[in-house]
């Protein structure tokens, strides 16, 4: 029962298109299903590691994301700003042949980082966890299962979303691959000015 829960949360936090999903579908269809797949992966750890913390203690969890929230919105918001520009920058797709270990440790490492920044994906994991009756835990073991039914639940959707964004990009031009890649690079971008805009509004009050 626990893991059902915890894969049902990992999904429903995954599933929402936000910053993340534009840029994994970015990324799919200019570097192909791995590269794409590496950073729903970065995202499904960061999302376990969100449970880890949640399965600690919810009060802490909570008190621990007010604490940094401030922080973690400008870095996350610039860095968006700065993938969201790159994505908008005309790229051919690049062959299965040129993508190398570093290029899908980089994509693991960006999205992590970004999922951990990423203010909207705190307040819906926190929502979610506290809605399926996940707030607190006995042991260490049903933690622990918890955490790995996150992991899945979340690594689940990236699957789904990079396996149909690539069997998409088999079936329509690269044309219709780079205007949608830049459509997602401006939707990464306006998150990331969103983000920017609400932690400069925040030090004024």
């Amino acid at each position: 029962m626990l893991a059902a829960k915890g894969f049902a949360l990992g999904f429903a936090v995954a599933a929402p298109l936000g910053p993340i999903g534009a840029l994994c579908i970015n990324r799919t269809l200019q570097r192909g299903f791995r590269v794409g797949l590496a950073g729903g992966l970065g995202t499904a750890l960061a999302d376990a590691l969100y449970g880890g913390l949640a399965a600690l203690g919810f009060a802490a969890f909570s008190a621990f994301l007010g604490a940094i929230d401030g922080p973690l919105r400008l870095f996350g918001g610039l860095a968006m700003i700065w993938l969201g520009w790159q994505g908008m920058r005309p790229k051919p797709p690049r062959p299965a042949a040129d993508i190398g270990a570093r290029d899908l440790v980089g994509s693991i490492g960006a999205t992590f980082l970004l999922t951990i920044a990423n203010p909207t994906t705190i307040l819906s994991f926190a929502v979610f966890f506290a809605g399926l009756g996940l707030a607190s835990t006995a042991d260490a073991a049903s933690a622990a299962v918890v955490i790995a039914g996150v992991f899945a639940g979340s690594l689940a959707w990236w699957v789904i979303l990079t396996g149909g964004v690539a069997l998409v990009r088999h079936k329509v031009g690269d044309r219709f691959a780079v205007w949608v890649g830049r459509l997602s690079g401006g939707l990464i971008l306006t998150f990331g000015l969103l983000a920017v805009g609400s932690f400069v509004a925040g030090l004024g009050r």
